[in-house]
């Protein structure tokens, strides 16, 4: 997936700023091939991306109000962010600091990943959860134009994947993705019981992403 970013959105080289930039785990990958700022409203989350990427800049910032120049930038990424904002606005503003001509690159989960999570027996209403939260291509189709971005281009990638029991309960223990705070205690308590008893040695399953990729008019 980081391989097909870099390539449909042309990253190498270039002046990017990838929003909501976390822990800096993407960023500290894409510094080895672009110029890369971060910038994210986590403090926390930041000195741990500044001690992990040391070879790109950060700033404490929100999406909907970038430190930077109109133009500044050539690309813009979002790695697993989009769904936890307000994406017109977002789009909005980093359509305003990338230069005629930049791109776009977002990368997400496709919402049919959603029916396959292997999470969703455990905790059956966290699909309904992020399908409600996650863009569709149609979304993408509606929100990147009216934001002063052509029609998105899209990549879809299957990955199979495998974790052990150990890593599948430090996951659900370490409620380690943010839906796990929008489902009631009730149903968390009950799920990491039946988890606990169920839960086979390894785990296999599948992601679906989604690449959207649109270039700045």
């Amino acid at each position: 997936m980081f391989a097909a970013l870099v390539n449909d959105g042309d990253l190498a080289g270039r002046r990017v700023l990838d929003v909501g930039s976390g822990t800096g785990r993407f960023a500290a990958a894409l510094s080895e091939r672009a110029k890369v700022w971060g910038v994210d409203q986590s403090p926390e989350m930041l000195d741990v991306a500044r001690s992990r990427a040391p070879g790109a800049r950060f700033k404490e910032a929100s999406a909907y109000a970038l430190p930077f120049k109109d133009g500044w930038f050539e690309r813009s990424t979002m790695w697993l962010v989009v769904h936890l904002l307000e994406r017109p606005r977002a789009y909005t503003e980093i359509r305003r600091v990338l230069a005629p001509g930049g791109r776009i690159a977002v990368a997400t989960f496709d919402p049919s990943y959603f029916g396959l999570f292997w999470f969703r027996d455990y905790f059956p209403s966290m699909e309904e959860i992020d399908r409600a939260r996650f863009p569709t291509r149609a979304d993408f189709e509606a929100e990147l134009p009216a934001a002063g971005f052509p029609a998105p281009t899209f990549t879809r990638i299957s990955q199979r994947a495998t974790v052990t029991r150990d890593v599948a309960l430090e996951r659900i223990r370490g409620r380690h993705i943010a839906t796990f705070d929008l489902i009631g205690e009730d149903e968390y308590r009950a799920g990491l019981e039946r988890a606990e008893r169920e839960l086979p040695e390894q785990v296999d399953y599948r992601q679906e992403w989604l690449l959207a990729v649109a270039e700045a008019a």
